[in-house]
């Protein structure tokens, strides 16, 4: 049986200037608090009808009251609110069917990708039988949007349990009261929270009750594998967090060193490493930047090394900031490079772009008077889709290069 819905009422209109127009007419789904002219009858969380001046109308979006997004898009003409709740049923049938088409060896992927699958506010991860759900916005915090998410989820994946994690800085900014990580479904009279989960032949461990984001990197899922093709000899992984890239390296290489500051997830890596009948792999805890100082004037030498580090740049503000990081991280990368070896050098940040992301790298090899071919450019995994005209969806890079 569906879910029955209660939703803000069809007149519900938001008026915005020109600055709004020409983004909406660029393709992007946000419209910014400060580009709002007036509202009409516009609850928080309503589904509105967007308009210019003169009464032109735009589309429809879903409105928070609080957050300095106020307009999240959801279609480009004019959607009544009632109907809403099909078109949000639509939207994850179709990010379901997508991930069912592109997700290959694993049973943990991304299953929805808020404005990538043009459901704003809202994500979904699978770690085997373990869903994790994260709601983000005014609208799909509302009691309909939860029961219509977790009626979908339910009847798609069957899982034993479907956790909610939480986010308290979005939660506090989008004007929501505060919340706790909870479980939103389970099968079983005691919560299963952990799991073990699989990707390129290779077991994790997943703890719902643990971890950050909503669990493990699953965006670095197809460059895992990639790293493995590449990799060969002694190997060094800074940031492993929970040994992804040093699980995959540990099967083409020689030895791995694996280097993370957090002696948690570390235990975790070393868990997933026996899990899978793996040879030991040198686990070191240690803030990344002091330690490769330590290892670079210790002279020594790898012939692959992976750069993993967390989101360097959390605004535009921090960017210049950010790129002195990743070149002091690269640079001493590639002097510890051996000839005709591989560095694979990740990003996470939005707000340092690939091209300003290889001019970084190509400045860090002048400086340690190395050369570069770059292999391959990649980027997140096919369940964390790009959405045309919408680059922050775009926000991991990943370059497999040679030194030379």
């Amino acid at each position: 049986m569906k879910t029955k819905v209660k939703t803000a009422p069809a007149a519900a209109r938001v008026i915005v200037n020109t600055h709004a127009v020409a983004r909406l007419r660029g393709g992007h789904p946000w419209i910014f608090k400060s580009d709002i002219e007036r509202l009409d009858q516009v609850k928080p969380g309503a589904v509105v009808r967007v308009e210019d001046a003169r009464g032109k109308p735009y589309g429809s979006a879903l409105y928070s009251s609080s957050s300095q997004i106020a307009l999240r898009m959801i279609a480009p003409n004019p959607v009544e609110a009632e109907k809403y709740p099909e078109m949000l049923r639509y939207r994850i049938r179709q990010a379901i069917a997508y991930r069912e088409r592109v997700v290959r060896e694993s049973d943990a992927f991304r299953v929805v990708f808020s404005e990538a699958d043009i459901t704003p506010g809202l994500i979904v991860d699978k770690y085997n039988d373990v869903l994790s759900v994260q709601v983000l916005t005014q609208a799909m915090d509302t009691e309909w949007a939860r029961a219509l998410v977790l009626e979908e989820l339910k009847a798609a994946y069957k899982p034993e349990t479907i956790l909610e994690r939480v986010e308290p800085r979005i939660r506090e900014l989008e004007g929501l009261d505060e919340r706790e990580d909870q479980v939103a479904y389970s099968r079983l009279k005691k919560a299963k929270t952990a799991t073990v989960f699989h990707m390129n032949g290779l077991g994790f461990h997943y703890d719902g009750s643990a971890g950050q984001k909503t669990g493990a990197f699953l965006d670095q899922r197809e460059n895992y594998a990639a790293a493995e093709r590449h990799g060969r000899g002694r190997a060094l992984e800074i940031c492993t967090y929970q040994g992804g890239f040093a699980l995959h390296l540990n099967r083409v290489c020689e030895q791995v060193t694996a280097v993370d500051v957090s002696g948690e997830a570390l235990a975790v890596a070393e868990r997933n490493r026996t899990m899978n009948g793996q040879k030991a792999i040198e686990f070191v805890e240690a803030d990344a930047f002091e330690l490769m100082r330590q290892y670079a004037d210790a002279e020594r030498r790898y012939e692959t090394i992976v750069l993993d580090p967390p989101a360097f740049a959390k605004s535009k503000k921090s960017t210049e900031d950010a790129l002195r990081g990743y070149k002091e991280l690269n640079l001493r990368a590639l002097k510890m490079v051996r000839n005709g070896g591989v560095l694979v050098t990740c990003s996470c940040s939005f707000h340092v772009g690939e091209r300003e992301f290889l001019e970084m790298l190509g400045s860090a090899a002048l400086d340690a008077r190395r050369n570069l071919h770059v292999v391959e450019k990649r980027m997140q995994a096919v369940d964390h889709p790009v959405l045309v005209n919408v680059p922050e969806t775009h926000y991991l890079k990943c370059m497999v290069c040679s030194v030379f």
